[in-house]
């Protein structure tokens, strides 16, 4: 017995993690300085090695040390990398790169592309470089940031993406072509994402300049989606766009699935829209009630809410950091801990985890350098502060660097599985009922290169995804530090005129996009017509007040000379029937000047902008 239990033991000996994360003392969190440094070498290494192998393309081939298209031939990995630059503070090579951009990308080109990552790579990204240009001194045209080059380029890319949305249902197509449209034997069904992952760009973009149809077609994916919700509350994963029918049945949180509640927040904060909040509230409590278990979540079926699929995927892991916004800190952190636990075990997140099993999915083990639970660390670092958090961190960089690292930048990781661990259950069931040397040792044996064979034997693909600079090394270099100008409070902040009044810009408070481009929500507030709209009414009012006054004069003028009688007929303003309605709109005496509105009080300022101190103070 006591022979059964040392085998058992060891077979959990066997089970525990290989990775153990960076050498260091027990206890001390890393230094952010060291890290944030090390990240920074990180980021040089790939954009260098894509500058001198990959360019124009749109990524690096690490291992061949060359470069391909992958999402439309836009150089993309340089749109994805630019604002980047920027919060590593590299001003000058990001004024270098804005200038090749405008030499060189060209949207009107006869290319497949997919309609939501243009948008989230593409568009988001140049729009965030656009109002970042002028920290990163640039010099920007009168009118900025309400016209600029970068800004016509966003508008020009997403302009390519409108026929998508010209369905019945106004769900967009997941391709288009960016010469000719959608193409006519495209097919209607598209992911969830796909659908309900613009309102981001498109407000911004809509705000910027003028045209509210970007953020019109936005809107309608987003209430279409709702629409079609089951009667327990949860979408599924694809959609059919022509007929609305839900096509996979499988509701949970990540993968087809995870941007477009990711969006509901987001563009319910950077739009102040409680109707948005209120859609994800919604969503959240059947999410709850139906896919969580035991802080993690499950995918469902989205009619009866029965467990399809008992996966981790990576991509879930921006979850935590989406539950931070909404201010749910302690499921964030709990949810967070499951998925680090995940990480520590493989060095890295795999693509799919069985979660009642322990273990990764045959021909699901690979690590593409996604960046989401680096995400969800660097929020929760900024609301907690806990040092948990700047592990992860450490860890990722330590991994990342030792598995992925090669000559031309990382390449994406991609696990060859030899023998599963449920091939040694048999010979476990073996050594514990028919106790010998060796069963016990071939029981060890498989266990052991099992394990090898799946987590240290990493085949390396021959891909670096742009996201790994716009995301991975973004947010990693982020976490390691908190004095930067995006985590800006507020203290700080720059004061713009444009042709619609002044406004403040860099205060703070970024939203990111789902590929981590960051939005200024106040930039969506300077270009308004509000102001040229009242400009315009103040000029008619006061021309129609100046002939009052002078018709008045001539009024004066007539009845000095004689007796005057206003019209009565039926229909004028004096007959006995309009009498009553002239008193009731006769307008009071005006006390302030016109057009203009009396100061408000500090607390109702701030009610406006969402947020009320009842104090004095």
């Amino acid at each position: 017995m006591p022979f059964r239990l040392l085998v058992t033991l060891g077979l959990l000996c066997a089970l525990l993690p290989l990775h153990h994360g960076a050498p260091g003392p027990e206890g001390t969190a890393p230094d952010p300085a060291h890290y944030r440094e090390r990240v920074k070498a990180m980021f040089y290494h790939a954009y260098d090695s894509y500058l001198e192998n990959a360019f124009p393309y749109d990524e690096l081939r690490p291992l061949t040390c060359d470069g391909h298209d992958t999402w439309g031939s836009f150089s993309l990995t340089l749109i994805d990398a630019l604002d980047t630059l920027l919060i590593l503070g590299n001003v000058s090579e990001f004024q270098r790169v804005v200038e090749v951009l405008q030499d060189n990308v060209d949207f009107d080109i006869d290319v497949n592309a997919s309609v939501f990552e243009t948008n989230i790579r593409v568009v988001g990204g140049l729009l965030s470089a656009h109002l970042l240009s002028k920290k990163a001194g640039v010099e920007v045209e009168a009118g900025w940031p309400c016209s600029g080059p970068l800004l016509r380029m966003a508008e020009e890319a997403a302009r390519k993406l409108l026929p998508a949305f010209q369905t019945p249902t106004g769900m967009p197509y997941g391709t288009v072509n960016l010469l000719h449209g959608v193409n006519p034997g495209e097919t209607p069904v598209t992911c969830t994402a796909g659908i309900g992952t613009f309102i981001v760009e498109f407000a911004t973009l809509s705000s910027l300049t003028g045209d509210p149809v970007f953020e019109d077609v936005a809107r309608v994916a987003l209430t279409r989606l709702w629409e079609s919700r089951s009667d327990i509350g949860l979408v599924g994963n694809h959609i059919d766009v022509l007929t609305g029918k839900w096509v996979a049945q499988d509701s949970g949180i990540g993968a087809g699935v995870d941007s477009y509640f990711e969006y509901l927040v987001k563009g319910a904060i950077l739009l102040q829209d409680k109707k948005l909040m209120a859609m994800f509230l919604e969503y959240n409590k059947a999410i709850r009630n139906y896919t969580r278990f035991d802080d993690w979540y499950l995918w469902v079926q989205m009619y009866k809410g029965t467990v399809s699929m008992p996966v981790f995927q990576s991509l879930e892991a921006y979850w935590p950091g989406l539950q931070s916004l909404i201010g749910d800190i302690d499921n964030a952190m709990r949810t967070f801990l499951n998925y680090y636990t995940v990480w520590k075990q493989f060095g890295g997140l795999p693509e799919f985890y069985n979660i009642p099993q322990g273990y990764t999915v045959e021909k699901r083990e690979g690590y593409p350098l996604r960046p989401e639970l680096i995400e969800s660390a660097m929020y929760l670092y900024r609301a907690t502060g806990d040092p948990t958090l700047l592990e992860l961190g450490r860890d990722a960089v330590e991994s990342i660097e030792k598995i992925s690292k090669v000559e031309c930048g990382f390449a994406t990781v991609s696990v060859s599985t030899g023998p599963r661990v449920e091939k040694c259950l048999p010979l476990l069931l073996k050594s514990l009922w028919n106790v010998s040397t060796e069963g016990t040792f071939e029981m060890y044996t498989c266990l052991y290169f099992t394990r090898i064979k799946d987590l240290r034997d990493h085949k390396l693909d021959n891909r670096m995804e742009s996201f790994f600079l716009a995301e991975t090394v973004k947010y990693l270099y982020l976490l390691f530090d908190p004095a930067n100008f995006i985590h800006n409070n507020g203290s700080t902040f720059d004061a713009v005129i444009t042709p619609y009044g002044e406004c403040i810009l860099g205060a703070g408070g970024y939203i990111f996009n789902t590929e981590a481009h960051p939005i200024d929500p106040a930039a969506l507030h300077c270009c308004r017509r509000l102001k040229e709209e009242q400009w315009e009414v103040e000029d008619l009012m006061r021309e129609f007040y100046s002939l009052k006054r002078k018709r008045s004069r001539f009024q004066k003028k007539t009845m000095s000379s004689g007796p005057w009688q206003p019209p009565t007929g039926p229909g004028s303003l004096s007959s006995p029937e309009n009498q009553d309605q002239v008193r009731e709109k006769k307008p009071a005496k005006q006390k302030i000047p016109l057009l203009s509105c009396p100061s408000q009080p500090f607390t109702s300022k701030l009610a406006l902008l969402g947020q009320v101190f009842l104090d004095s103070s």
